[in-house]
């Protein structure tokens, strides 16, 4: 399943959480296909001197995805994880009758 994931964390942290980030990079069971960071305040309520990534992410299983994230938590960011439904962007409409039933 893919997943959008936000993180967030303080400027202060970021050699810390970028040092445990590319130990988890490889972790067997989630594949990172795509990693953006924020260059400006993403969204309304983020405190300054906070960093946001936003990563898309495609996960087997749960304890994958948790493998991956818990060290770069405990390291000091704040990860959210949504899951993302794909839906072709011809026919889009015909993929939604299908999801209905």
């Amino acid at each position: 399943m893919k997943f959008l994931t936000f993180a967030m964390f303080d400027i202060a942290k970021t050699d810390d959480i970028s040092q445990v980030a590319d130990k988890v990079a490889n972790t067997p069971g989630i594949k990172f296909l795509a990693d953006y960071l924020c260059q400006g305040i993403p969204f309304s309520g983020v405190p300054p001197n906070m960093v946001v990534t936003i990563s898309v992410s495609e996960a087997e299983t749960n304890e994958a995805m948790s493998a991956a994230h818990y060290p770069v938590q405990l390291a000091g960011a704040t990860i959210w994880s949504v899951p993302v439904l794909e839906v072709p962007i011809a026919g889009a409409s015909e993929e939604e009758k299908k999801l209905r039933g």
